[in-house]
């Protein structure tokens, strides 16, 4: 079981963004059977909640026998024509996300991009 939640968990993707604008996202950390998580970043302008990022991250994520926790939240900048991400803000039902765990997380999925973050800001 251990093995499958492995291949489940890595199967999510660390990193699924709008391409363009300002919207919110939620960090979430998935776990799979055993001790193995990771954590994820989810940020759509579809939201008009945190929550509604979360629940539906949940709900896919259950179909796979994973189960999670939301961390934390802000908002998203994203400048596809600048190549750049801004990370800032909080969500006021999860509170603030680890900005620099996002940052990194992104860093990895836009390696030739900008990504800066601060802690001011909603």
């Amino acid at each position: 079981a251990a093995a499958m939640a492995g291949e489940a968990l890595s199967r999510v993707p660390d990193v699924q963004i709008d391409g363009d604008g300002v919207f919110k996202y939620v960090l979430v950390r998935v776990r799979g059977a055993g001790a193995l998580a990771k954590d994820v970043v989810r940020g759509h302008g579809w939201a008009e909640y945190h929550a509604d990022l979360f629940e539906r991250t949940a709900e896919e994520l259950a179909r796979h026998g994973l189960s999670c926790e939301c961390l934390g939240g802000g908002r998203l900048s994203h400048r596809p024509e600048e190549r750049k991400i801004h990370v800032y803000g909080y969500s006021v039902g999860f509170g603030r996300a680890d900005h620099a765990v996002t940052t990194e997380k992104l860093q990895a999925e836009y390696p030739d991009y900008e990504i800066t973050w601060a802690d001011e800001g909603y």
